[in-house]
């Protein structure tokens, strides 16, 4: 049996990257040939990562390898598949470009612009995440050249029309699983359900999460009369069929915006303990009337200026944390992260727990090693399972195999060579694109031509230099009261150390 060697660059982003190490080291078809690299610039991130996976390869007694190295081109020769989750600069870099920012008058940055909100999608002053995906991508094409590289870092939808644009040899898959966000439907589609079939009303234990709610949906919805479909690009989806026993199922989700959409969100703000829980929320439910389809995962993030002028202005429609991409919500996700990166620590360290039972070998939700397995094994692929917690056991739900890749003509409008995030088909030859229902007029041209245009105003700015381009993108900035504050929040933001390279490039 022929192994395959998997590549993960940035792999000090632990706590991803241990999910897909345990998803690689489950997988019945995958486990026991597998060779995993592991790649970082930092020694302790590397170490950590490394360690876990060693130690989970021993407990589960499985015949897979792993490697570490700080080489990026030692781990990428000769791979199968690079997966690539680093983020040049980390957090605390453009957390320091956010603050200066907000100095001049920028709420949360000058990155934050219509339809791109999201906290880490940094595009306007991505030179270095710009570069370093590039870089990588030659890397690939130069030591790999039959390999898949996986992009998972933001912005998915920035690099994946890149690298396809600038690097055409590499064959090239950008993931995100904020598709996944499509089961906030499905839980409307129950609790009307249960309205209708059992005279039960389950709109406050949904609301609050609990277990109970799951467990009655999955007795009630028979997923095989389950049709959706999700396209746009990455972080700007909508749901373009929503289906079930061959009726329309919008009809569920439009009774329930009448009936149970105020006592869910007046229990949600209760309870919700997470700043990421929006699916439902009345910004969702208000891109839905105004566009006419659901928004869904982290396009609920986006929307016009009319969803994000001010923190207060967030709480009213992302609930109490203000969303995920508020100040409150922003530093709740990032002391998330040093939590979650301290406890893993603390396991590895721990030799009296085994690592198996602090972390359990089960599925972690992503779709990379269904995809890789797709590929490896020539297995035709259009979905994959999920499994959401219920009252006694975990439901098992398919879920869409969702991709972003170059348009080549799937929806209108858009130009070939911009990545798209649809629904596919994978197999051993590669990734298959489907004919889709086409997002209607409206959202084309109020949402995907705005989110277009800013991609390319900054995939020009990379590529070409120079300051006009920054000045372009903030003269039409709603924040932008001035050409002197313009020119004061450039020069701030170009002057720290860490932007000695971008300035030049600036100039």
């Amino acid at each position: 049996m022929e192994r395959i060697k998997v590549a993960f660059i940035g792999a000090g982003s632990a706590i991803w990257s241990s999910r897909i190490v345990m998803d690689l080291l489950i997988h019945e078809d995958l486990r026991n040939r597998v060779d995993i690299w592991l790649m970082d610039i930092s020694d302790w991130r590397l170490n950590l990562i490394y360690g876990f996976a060693k130690r989970y390869i021993d407990e589960l007694k499985v015949d897979a390898k792993v490697f570490k190295t700080k080489d990026r081109v030692e781990a990428i020769k000769d791979a199968d598949f690079v997966i690539n989750s680093a983020m040049a600069g980390g957090h605390s870099y453009y957390e320091k470009m956010r603050e200066i920012s907000e100095k001049y008058g920028y709420y949360r940055g000058i990155n934050s612009v219509e339809w791109n909100y999201v906290s880490d999608y940094h595009t306007i002053w991505g030179y270095y995440q710009f570069k370093l995906m590039l870089d990588i991508a030659k890397d690939v094409e130069a030591y790999a050249p039959n390999a898949w590289l996986i992009n998972v870092a933001n912005p998915v939808f920035e690099l994946t029309t890149l690298v396809t644009r600038m690097v055409k040899k590499v064959k090239f898959i950008g993931l995100c699983h904020g598709h996944l966000g499509f089961l906030k439907a499905v839980e409307v589609l129950g609790m009307r359900l249960a309205k209708e079939k059992l005279g039960r009303d389950i709109t406050s234990l949904c609301a609050m999460h609990d277990p109970e709610c799951y467990s009655t949906i999955a007795k009630l919805i028979d997923f095989k009369d389950l049709e959706v479909e999700m396209s746009g690009f990455n972080h700007v989806i909508w749901l373009t069929k929503f289906r079930y026993a061959g009726e329309d199922a919008y009809k569920y989700l439009n009774d329930w915006i009448k009936e149970d959409a105020e006592k869910y969100w007046n229990v949600w703000k209760e309870f919700t303990a997470n700043p990421f829980d929006i699916d439902l929320s009345p910004a969702a439910i208000d891109m839905y009337k105004t566009y006419g389809l659901l928004p869904i995962g982290d396009a609920v993030r986006g929307g016009t200026w009319k969803y994000h002028w001010d923190l207060q202005t967030k709480k009213y429609w992302y609930g109490p944390y203000g969303g995920p991409d508020s100040e409150i919500g922003w530093a709740m996700y990032l002391a998330a992260l040093r939590r979650s990166l301290e406890s893993l620590a603390m396991a590895v360290e721990d030799m009296s727990t085994p690592l198996v039972h602090r972390y359990p070998p089960q599925s972690s939700g992503e779709s990379i090693v269904e995809i890789i397995d797709a590929i490896v094994n020539d297995k035709p692929k259009e979905f994959y399972y999920i499994y959401v917690p219920g009252k006694e056991e975990k439901i098992k739900v398919p879920a869409p195999l969702q991709v972003n890749i170059p348009n080549e003509g799937i929806l209108n409008g858009i130009p070939n060579d911009v990545a798209v995030e649809i629904p596919v088909k994978i197999d051993g030859k590669g990734v298959h694109r489907k004919q889709l229902i086409q997002p209607p007029h409206k959202i084309y041209r109020y949402v995907l031509l705005h989110r277009l245009l800013r991609a390319e105003w900054a995939l020009q700015a990379f590529l070409e230099g120079g300051r006009d381009s920054l000045i372009q993108w903030l003269v039409t900035d709603v924040r932008t009261k001035s050409m002197k504050q313009v020119e004061d929040v450039i020069n701030a933001l170009l002057k720290i150390p860490e932007n000695e390279e971008m300035a030049k490039h600036y100039s």
